[in-house]
């Protein structure tokens, strides 16, 4: 019988490890705590992802430099809203997966069979979303080389997918701003075809309003939001200065606050 065991490779990382019992139920009692709102949003020549920095459980604040953007791999950004801890978990779980892949089969996965993971760890979450704890509401943003295309990719927290197209939101302050999207494609032109540094600005301003409208939010002057590019050669973070000017921008625009 042992033998026989040690002889079953796991199929999947997933497999490996036990999932979903690896993430194991919450424990009773424990305040669960929530980020908030996150963006994805096109530019000439990738995408830009945005997200605030507060962390909160009921009214507390319990946090204000939470890190709600994560590289899954060089092509892949997960921007996370929820339950903070578990969409952490779920995100490094979802990393591992993608490793385990490359190094057993010798290549890397597929951008579908990327996002179909998301799926499956979602659906695994579901028992702990229909409790109202443990909530995981991911934006996936990823560069596909096989046909050299961005893509932008929201679910809910079932699993179900949806392409975003240009923008994509998440979290509380999410539903505040969604229009505004609409609303700067139609005065300005559309997203993917404009500069990161106008890009950015807009995104910025659309936290801000979401932070006005949303006290789940962090705004832009206690901490700035993390702010991350997705191109071609990879993943990087918004140069410190060009991130402080932007902000300085938005704050002058809605009327002076620092």
């Amino acid at each position: 019988m042992l033998s026989a065991r040690m002889n079953t490779a796991p199929k999947s990382f997933a497999d490996l490890v036990g999932f979903p019992q690896s993430l194991g139920p919450a424990k009773p009692g424990i305040a669960d705590t929530h980020g908030t709102t996150v963006l994805a949003v096109r530019f000439e020549g990738g995408i830009l992802n945005l997200g605030d920095r507060r962390a909160t459980a009921g009214n507390y604040i319990m946090y204000d430099r939470a890190e709600k953007v994560l590289a899954l791999d060089d092509s892949t950004l997960v921007a996370i809203s929820g339950s903070f801890a578990r969409s952490v978990e779920i995100a490094r779980y979802l990393k591992h997966t993608f490793k385990y892949y490359a190094r057993t089969q010798l290549q890397e996965l597929s951008l579908s069979g990327k996002l179909m993971e998301v799926t499956r760890a979602l659906a695994g979450n579901l028992s702990m979303a229909a409790e109202g704890i443990g909530i995981f509401v991911p934006v996936v943003s990823a560069y596909d080389s096989s046909n050299d295309s961005f893509g932008i990719y929201m679910y809910d927290a079932m699993g179900a997918k949806f392409d975003g197209g240009d923008f994509g939101a998440a979290g509380s302050g999410s539903e505040r701003v969604r229009g505004v999207f609409d609303y700067i494609q139609r005065e300005k032109g559309a997203f993917e075809k404009r500069p990161l540094k106008d890009v950015l600005c807009d995104g910025l301003t659309m936290l801000d309003i979401a932070a006005q409208l949303d006290a789940a939010t962090g705004g832009l002057e206690h901490a700035p939001p993390i702010a991350k590019v997705l191109t071609k050669d990879g993943i990087s973070d918004v140069a410190p200065k060009d991130l402080k000017e932007a902000i300085q921008t938005v704050s002058k625009n809605a009327g002076g606050r620092k």
